[in-house]
């Protein structure tokens, strides 16, 4: 008899804000074009490393947009779990499309180091203020949203386009006022840099939650010892956690009793601490009476299940049988 509760029978949720997503992208679009048209004109690599960036965004945020509304659908015979984690692979999407992106801008100013060439400083100073000035107001704007791992994401893609413009308005200042070319592929080089490293986490937690690893914030031997102390409770094996989708984390374990009469309210004193204590609400609970185990033992993380019984040799206990003595 497993018991199973969740604080909401209907998996669905509202999930990040598709209307704040779907601004975001029409306003990266229709910057990128400007963007994309001085840099090639002044031919500064910032800036138009900025403005592939921001395509990339933009394509990111689309992804992050039908996520958010796909994440909204309830659940399904087929998805019994819903459409949450679809927000999950749409960040996995967007790390992998951030990763690609920071490898080509980092080939583009390695060249452009070995090759320098000119580049027009007020042009790329004045575009790279606004572009700056459009990005904040952007991130602001997604800011407003529940901060999911899809958000994050997106987030993570509009910093790296903050990241551009800044790089690009260092650049064109240092070129009007010294003449120094090679600025503009070493601040490249920088935001190149911090991508990198952004996208790298974000895909980290993403493969993380798809491999249903515990939940970072959560240590499962101290729920585990938590559900093992509660009175009532003779063992706790089996414990599983992991994450549903970004805010639902769910639980399974089988829990030793003494009878299943005290079940009830057992179980009714574990959902409570487990919600309270360590924010689970997506429970499955298997009680085991102490009838049914071999003995008792509290909660073990190495616990394991037996190895099977070595397999025999029919053949070899023929020969055995049959064997006379001389």
């Amino acid at each position: 008899m497993a018991s199973h509760s969740h604080a909401h029978h209907d998996h669905a949720h509202a999930g990040p804000d598709a209307h704040h997503l779907t601004w975001a992208t029409g306003l990266t679009l229709a910057f990128a074009a400007i963007e994309a048209g001085v840099g090639y004109w002044g031919n500064s690599l910032a800036l138009m490393g900025d403005a592939g960036h921001m395509v990339t965004d933009a394509g990111s945020l689309v992804l992050a947009t039908m996520a958010a509304h796909l994440a909204r659908r309830p659940a399904s015979v087929q998805h019994s779990y819903g459409f949450g984690r679809a927000e999950v692979v749409a960040a996995l999407a967007n790390s992998l499309l951030m990763l690609a992106l920071a490898l080509a801008l980092l080939a583009g100013a390695v060249q452009r180091l070995q090759h320098p060439a000119p580049v027009q400083g007020g042009a790329v100073l004045a575009v790279a203020a606004v572009g700056l000035a459009f990005n904040l107001g952007v991130l602001a704007l997604l800011l407003r949203g529940q901060r999911t791992l899809n958000i994050r994401a997106a987030i993570l893609h509009v910093l790296g386009d903050a990241l551009g413009s800044v790089a690009a308005l260092v650049s064109g200042a240092v070129i009007l006022a010294t003449g120094w070319m090679r600025i503009d592929p070493l601040l490249t080089l920088v935001s190149c840099a911090l991508l990198l490293a952004g996208s790298v986490r974000v895909l980290r937690e993403g493969l993380h939650v798809v491999m249903e690893g515990v939940p970072g914030h959560l240590d499962l031997d101290a729920v585990g010892r938590a559900l093992a102390a509660t009175p009532g409770v003779r063992g706790i094996h089996d414990l599983h956690i992991w994450t549903l989708s970004s805010g639902h984390i769910a639980l399974s374990a089988h829990v030793d009793l003494d009878t299943l009469e005290e079940w009830s309210a057992l179980l009714g004193r574990l959902r409570y601490l487990l919600s309270e204590r360590f924010d689970i609400h997506h429970v499955t609970l298997q009680p085991e009476p102490q009838a049914w185990t071999l003995r008792r033992m509290p909660y073990d993380p190495a616990r394991r299940a037996p190895p099977p019984p070595a397999a025999t040799d029919p053949h070899r206990e023929s020969r055995h049988e049959h064997r006379h003595p001389h």
